[in-house]
């Protein structure tokens, strides 16, 4: 896919594909990745609720063939995992057969977030397939909302929203990892790849959620300015430079949502014939999320 920073965002409309659980802040559908397989587009995001009511509670993997109207496959709960709350998951296809689901897993009364992958021969059997913890994250780092792409030579790329966990206080800092492996649980971390810019938009946090051109790398990434903007990320576009880092693609983000406090996050691609189909989490008037569409 390419990208075009003029025409990404003239969203028009965007069609609402789940709609928040509850109306209201704090009740949100979203944090979604999108998958096109053999014609059939896959999405996985996760069901939030208000801090009081659970956060996280559950992974969604639903599918459609026109993009918009999904048929839900299986659900995910959290407490399988032990988790206090999920966040972003991804799924993807398996290069030898079958389907993998990553879950971004919360530690019970900690600030730390694991990343776990559940193995499957059908998307149906995800529920109870096999586990693998792959990202386990440490006392210093939190580990969370990956986004992965397998490429022609089988070589797995992961982006890693990492969090430090060294400033009590200030754990909600993001910063993106890039990871690489032959087989999708055993990852090597080549290192930090996007970073805050100070004194910007993004000064607070930057986190990839698509990469959408590999060589070199383009990717869409979510920011937000302070730390009170905490889950009410906006949406700008970096390019991968001569020193194999990720830069932010002008001083402004290219997206945020009209409504309440502006969200516009977790943005994935689809290609869609001679366009692209984007999927993301938005905030409307009530102060709810909505996990939206729309093709441009």
């Amino acid at each position: 896919m390419t990208v075009d920073a003029a025409v990404l965002f003239e969203l028009g409309e965007p069609e609402v594909v789940v709609p928040a659980p509850a109306a209201g802040p704090g009740n949100w559908s979203g944090a979604a990745t999108a998958v096109l397989h053999d014609g059939v587009v896959y999405l996985t995001y996760r069901v939030r609720r208000p801090l009081a009511e659970g956060r996280g509670v559950t992974t969604v993997v639903a599918r459609s063939t026109e993009g918009v109207s999904f048929e839900q496959v299986c659900v995910v709960h959290r407490d399988t995992f032990g988790a206090e709350s999920f966040e972003r998951p991804a799924l993807l296809p398996r290069p030898e057969g079958g389907w993998r689901l990553f879950l971004s897993c919360a530690t019970p009364d900690s600030k730390h977030w694991w990343i776990e992958a559940l193995d499957a021969d059908t998307i149906e059997d995800l529920p109870r397939g096999s586990r693998t913890v792959v990202f386990p994250g440490d006392d210093n780092v939190a580990v969370k909302d990956p986004v992965f792409l397998i490429d022609d030579a089988g070589t797995w790329h992961a982006w890693l929203c990492e969090h430090p966990l060294t400033e009590a206080g200030h754990e909600d800092r993001m910063t993106t990892a890039y990871a690489t492996s032959r087989d999708g649980l055993t990852w090597t971390r080549v290192g930090t790849v996007l970073s805050p810019t100070p004194g910007s938009w993004d000064a607070r946090g930057a986190r990839v959620t698509a990469v959408l051109s590999l060589d070199p790398v383009v990717a869409l990434y979510d920011g937000r300015a302070t730390a009170e903007d905490n889950w009410f990320e906006v949406t700008g576009i970096a390019r991968e430079g001569a020193d194999g880092l990720l830069h932010p693609e002008g001083s402004r983000p290219v997206a945020r949502s009209p409504y309440s406090d502006g969200a516009l996050r977790y943005v994935t691609a689809v290609p869609w014939g001679e366009q692209t189909r984007y999927y993301a989490e938005a905030a409307r008037p009530d102060g709810a999320h909505d996990l939206v569409s729309w093709v441009s």
